[in-house]
């Protein structure tokens, strides 16, 4: 740790400046009850990191020997004494030799929230689905995004996980709404959290199975959305291909593109730590050198997730500049030869 005397003095300070998001008073709960409380990689207390899902506080310890159990003492103290509003707490250790550690074990209160509330939209949300905590916080910019310029588009939510992005989408207006994920359990979370804001079960599709060869369907059947939402794990393999962020993003995107309507958007994600953002706007610069492609902005990532000016005492281990966080999302326009919409 870098503030070995007083962590919970730099948690706290680090807290503080998230009041604006979630207020201790719990005045504005019901629109964002939801956010990075503490970045401690960035902000002073490497490997910890402090989640707030409505009335859960989930503590994720990243170190190799599980070493902040003294911290995390003192974190569970000052939520419980405090005007927090916080009724349980679960640690997600995730080195730990036990795996269901991995999940988490919660230390106060017996039940964890089933959902939450981000710029009012309900999202379902199970908090020990896996290592995760199956809603991702640095996209929050994006769903705003999302529901701000999709009204009455077709969307293609890619690699959707529990569908956050996608029901955003659908929020904002989207005419329909296809998610596809390789994991059926997340798909259902994507089910829940489209059934919690009312929209109408004819604009929502899931479709279960791997991504190479869900797509590859689509080409085949001549499939055209207006957006397409390629948000894809660091790396993975699958009997149909394999996802690598690092060396074979352009792949990726060329798999995408030909789904993407004449003058529709690709929205594209690349989390890799250690890609660079120069190395990743190099990628997408040679690939918008064709005229049928065209970069047309970047979307932040919230300054809960990044560390406030004040707080950060350290930076990620490759630079992501232009972007601001390793998470880098592109808004790319698509044009096609056939002007096919």
């Amino acid at each position: 740790m870098s503030d070995t005397h007083h962590p919970l003095e730099t948690i706290t300070r680090a807290i503080s400046l998230r009041d604006s998001i979630i207020q201790s008073n719990q005045k504005d709960f019901h629109n964002t009850n939801t956010c990075r409380m503490f970045n401690g990689f960035y902000e002073g207390v490497p490997d910890l990191v402090l989640d707030r899902y409505g009335s859960a506080l989930v503590i994720f310890d990243h170190s190799e020997t599980n070493a902040f159990e003294d911290v995390i003492n003192q974190v569970k103290l000052w939520a419980l004494t405090n005007d927090t509003g916080i009724e349980s707490i679960l640690l997600k250790q995730r080195n730990h030799p036990q795996p269901a550690m991995l999940q988490g074990k919660l230390l106060v209160g017996d039940q964890l929230p089933t959902e939450i509330s981000e710029n009012g939209v309900r999202y379902a949300i199970d908090l020990q689905l896996h290592q995760d905590a199956s809603f991702y916080l640095d996209t929050r910019n994006l769903r705003q995004w999302l529901i701000d310029n999709l009204a009455g588009k077709r969307v293609l939510n890619t690699f959707a996980y529990t569908g956050s992005l996608g029901v955003a989408a659908g929020v904002g207006g989207a005419d329909l709404v296809v998610q596809t994920d390789l994991n059926q359990k997340y798909l259902e979370i994507a089910k829940q959290s489209w059934m919690l804001n009312q929209l109408p079960a004819e604009k929502h599709q899931h479709i279960k199975g791997d991504f190479f060869r869900v797509t590859g369907r689509m080409r085949n059947d001549n499939l055209l959305f207006d957006c397409v939402i390629l948000d894809p794990p660091f790396f993975s393999t699958t009997g149909g291909g394999k996802v690598d962020l690092q060396f074979e993003m352009t792949r990726l995107i060329n798999k995408a593109r030909p789904l993407v309507a004449h003058e529709g958007l690709l929205i594209v994600i690349n989390n890799a730590l250690f890609h660079s953002g120069v190395d990743f706007m190099a990628e997408l610069e040679t690939l918008c050198e064709s005229k049928y492609l065209h970069y047309q902005q970047s979307i932040p990532i919230p300054m809960d997730v990044t560390g406030y000016p004040e707080t950060i005492v350290s930076t990620p281990p490759v630079d992501p500049a232009p972007f601001n966080h390793p998470t880098k999302i592109a808004i790319l326009k698509v044009y096609r030869k056939d002007r096919r919409k």
